[in-house]
């Protein structure tokens, strides 16, 4: 069987050896419901509340502030859903003069998000729950402008929704300089309720320091499977439970677990998974952060040098920063797909983009950025991980190369069929 060089990191990552071991005595010793107030459940309990300390830890967080659930799609409904409700909880907008529009709650968020966010904001624009304004990246740093978020806001904005790395091009968004200046606004918004400041940091955790503090954020969308946990998330939520400035509530009800927040009996093992890579983030996040940078900017090296003038990096936008694991990039010398050129790969493992995206049409993201279509038709996303070495690297460039090949010379016997 051929060695698979897996790059598709931001995907999903494998599970490292201390949290499948932390999953599998979870599993074995820690079985009991953590409702129960007996030895086995006593011990369950015990290993949610580590791992919520763990979480926590990782984002510079209380532990009151972490509500673990099934995952980001999960975690970014909730949010959104609670601000639909916290609007309408707020003040009496028939009173304030504002036009019919203004009545609704209105959300900001980029043309770039992740359909965990987008699809959810274009179902209340549709069902005339909410309104819903779309701020354009700027195709001339691959994020968005601060300036053009503040903007967008209205009287009635109740949520400004921005991902903190994007997860295809792997461009960081300004979210702590956009957070600051909503922050000043909010401070004026006496009659009106102040904006909720959320954003998803799925492809960011595990691979820069996340620090809500640092961020100024509201709520952070957490994704255990994207730094080497389980898939399962959390959510964090400032002073949850004890300021009313900051709500969350719940998206359905039963037996009052996680404080009524999130119900259903825990899911111990995942958890416990959770934790064990949320401690892994914060003791190693700085060598993780070097090791993948520098063998991300060898395989731009090496593809450089291997492709030449018939390589374009979707990524590299202006001087805007990036994850450190991402590269996504364009073969110029073949015409046809992304996804094509990794079918003739023989060691290669990776995507043209979101995993959940359609595979054969161009990024709607990498369109959004105004690259040109035929670029974006032949995008690869390639994303390195902890365990990614140089060898790795090595071999995948001479991989592309010969998928790269075998695709010159399959249209080169096509051509010649035809003249014949």
């Amino acid at each position: 069987m051929a060695k698979s060089i897996y790059l598709d990191n931001n995907a999903t990552t494998p599970l490292e050896s201390d949290v499948l071991n932390a999953i599998t005595s979870a599993l074995s010793k820690a079985w009991g419901n953590p409702s129960s107030s007996h030895t086995q459940g006593i011990e369950a309990k015990a290993i949610i509340e580590e791992s919520r300390q763990h979480v926590a830890a990782m984002l510079g967080a209380k532990a009151s502030d972490i509500i673990f659930n099934s995952g980001g799609t999960e975690g970014n409904n909730m949010i959104l859903h609670t601000a639909v409700k916290y609007f309408h909880s707020g003040q009496d907008w028939s009173h304030n003069g504002f036009p019919d529009k203004e009545h609704l709650p209105h959300f900001i968020t980029s043309n770039l998000e992740h359909d965990a966010v987008k699809l959810v904001l274009e179902h209340f624009a549709e069902e005339g729950i909410a309104s819903v304004t779309f701020v354009p990246a700027s195709p001339k740093t691959g994020h968005v402008m601060v300036d053009d978020v503040i903007a967008a806001i209205r009287p009635s904005t109740c949520m400004i929704s921005i991902m903190l790395a994007n997860n295809e091009t792997g461009i960081i968004q300004p979210v702590k300089e956009m957070f600051e200046r909503v922050k000043q606004i909010n401070t004026s918004r006496k009659t009106i309720p102040k904006i909720l400041l959320h954003t998803d940091a799925a492809q960011a955790i595990g691979k820069i320091l996340v620090s809500v503090q640092d961020l100024g954020a509201d709520y952070l969308t957490i994704v255990g499977h994207k730094f080497y946990g389980p898939r399962i998330g959390a959510i964090y939520v400032k002073d949850l439970g004890s300021s009313k400035e900051v709500p969350l509530y719940p998206m359905f009800y039963g037996g009052g677990q996680e404080r009524n927040y999130r119900p259903g009996t825990e899911n111990t093992a995942m958890i416990a998974g959770l934790g064990q890579a949320s401690k892994l983030v914060t003791e190693n996040i700085d060598k993780y952060n070097r090791h993948m940078e520098k063998v991300r900017d060898y395989l731009e090296e090496r593809l450089k040098a291997e492709f030449g003038e018939e390589i374009c990096f979707n990524g590299r936008i202006g001087k805007s920063c990036r994850i450190p694991n991402t590269c996504n990039m364009s073969l110029l010398s073949v015409d046809c797909s992304g996804s094509e050129v990794l079918s003739h790969c023989t060691h290669v493992q990776a995507s043209v983009g979101a995993a959940c995206h359609a595979q054969n049409r161009p990024s709607p993201i990498l369109l959004a950025l105004d690259i040109e279509e035929d670029v974006a038709r032949r995008a690869i996303r390639l994303s390195v991980g902890r365990e990614t070495t140089q060898e790795d690297i090595d071999c995948a460039v001479n991989d592309l190369k010969q998928a790269v090949e075998k695709i010159q010379s399959k249209n080169t016997c096509t051509s010649a069929q035809r003249v014949e």
